[in-house]
């Protein structure tokens, strides 16, 4: 058996087996919910982008499975709001609140937002495994939930904002440090001055806070945020698909999302594009209206979107991505430029998103770079990927000079490497349902996210 045909079975074994560890079913109020926590032993509810990732692995190997997840995960939707997390085990909810320092909504849902991948999600999983019936059944939930980020979170200059940093699903990242007054370094003193800055972040704002809360007029923390606009705006695009293909979906101006998707996509060029600082897209920080410098993975979103210029999209691609002093490493891509004054590659912070590379921002970039014809770039990145999770199995993230695994063990998101594997000629996943899991002790949550 060839090293590279090894690589792909060791990794689609892990990635098969962490669904069976990770699976939480439950009735809670009458409701039957069927989800994949992101990691038994320290992220243990649902949360929204990862149980979107989590319905795209599962696809491939229990497609009724997969519907389960988006729909356990619409459950939370009231109102258009859809929250990062659904802490629905009672018996967790009062040391998760401390931990991840959140506040609960109706009792058992974040008041957070978390990047919105959903359409992506139900696209690539009836792209995977049609279903009509389970498609009108969640469409309608999607277009209330980007009806909602419209109306709720747009600015002036025409992005959508954060009110903390893990809204944008980077945490810790550096790009952040300034705003909230971390202490750039590469010790683990780093992540404790993250953790005390987003306490008072949180201690700031009112303790009945509402999804629909207006934050920004308190100028603490209200950012635009490239990666968090660019999901946003691919969303749309591809929820706009799903509307207008089917008649009896399309109803109520059908044509809104992709109109919304052009608006997105313009304002992140209008606003982030920075032609003359770098070829890159910057944050902004709509407190001080300052543009954000740190080159991290979301400087390199937007070539993901069909809209972004194919001049653009090159110095992206070129200048940065497959660039081996910045993104292109042994095991891509990290989450910070390597020549960043702040990036670590070993985990030294013990913070996420300071320099290890992820196996969702890889997918995402893979897809990019196919849709734009890259296929020899996206192959590499998917092989490298591959090679990963096979190193170390899945973990939250992973060292990018020698895959070493950081952070939470068995993580469900980490498991799209079988959309990689079932997207690279030749590499089938093996057609295996998930069996049925046995009982786990409920752990109590003691992760880095909040």
């Amino acid at each position: 058996m060839s090293t590279h045909l090894q690589l792909r079975n060791s990794a689609a074994d892990a990635a098969l087996a962490t669904p069976t560890q990770n699976r939480r079913r439950g009735t809670t109020a009458g409701f039957s919910y069927d989800f994949t926590c992101p990691s038994p032993a320290t992220y243990p509810f649902q949360w929204a982008w990862d149980s979107c990732f989590h319905a795209i692995a599962l696809a491939h190997i229990d497609p009724p499975r997969a519907r389960a997840e988006i729909e356990s995960l619409l459950h939370g939707i009231d109102d258009g709001f859809l929250p990062h997390m659904l802490l629905r085990q009672e018996e967790l909810r009062p040391q998760a609140t401390a931990e991840f320092r959140i506040a609960l909504w109706q009792g058992w849902k974040s008041v957070t937002l978390a990047p919105p991948v959903l359409a992506r999600a139900i696209e690539r999983v009836f792209d995977i495994c049609p279903d009509e019936q389970w498609l009108a059944r969640v469409v309608p939930a999607a277009c209330r939930f980007y009806d909602w980020l419209h109306a709720t979170r747009r600015t002036a200059c025409g992005l959508l904002a954060i009110y903390q940093p893990d809204e944008s699903g980077l945490d810790m990242s550096p790009k952040y440090d300034a705003a909230l007054g971390v202490r750039t370094g590469l010790d683990p003193q780093v992540s404790r001055s993250w953790h005390a800055r987003m306490r008072e972040l949180l201690d700031a704002y009112s303790t009945d806070r509402r999804p629909t809360a207006a934050l920004g007029e308190l100028r603490r923390f209200h950012w635009a945020d490239v990666l968090f606009n660019t999901i946003y705006a691919d969303g749309l695009i591809r929820l706009g698909r799903l509307v207008t293909a089917r008649e009896d979906l399309a109803h109520n101006n059908p044509g809104r999302f992709a109109q919304r998707a052009q608006q997105i996509s313009a304002a992140l060029l209008r606003e982030c594009w920075n032609q003359e600082g770098g070829g890159v897209f910057d944050d902004i920080d709509l407190v001080t209206k300052r543009r954000e410098r740190t080159v991290t993975i979301s400087s390199l979103f937007p070539l993901i979107l069909e809209s972004t210029p194919d001049s653009a999209a090159r110095r992206l691609i070129d200048e940065h991505l497959t660039n081996p002093d910045e993104f292109w490493l042994p095991y891509p891509v990290p989450s910070v430029a390597a020549g960043e004054p702040s990036f670590d590659a070993t985990f030294a912070t013990e913070g996420i998103f300071r320099g290890s590379s992820w196996i969702n921002l890889n997918w995402y970039l893979y897809w990019g770079l196919r849709e734009r014809g890259e296929h020899g770039s996206a192959a590499v990145l998917a092989q490298r990927t591959i090679a990963a999770v096979a190193a170390s199995g899945t973990r939250e993230c992973y060292g990018p000079y020698d895959a070493a695994g950081h952070g939470a063990r068995s993580f469900g998101s980490s498991t799209l490497v079988l959309d990689l594997i079932a997207a690279e000629p030749g590499a089938a996943v093996p057609a295996t349902h998930t069996p049925e899991p046995s009982p786990l002790p409920m752990p109590v949550p003691a992760g880095e996210r909040t």
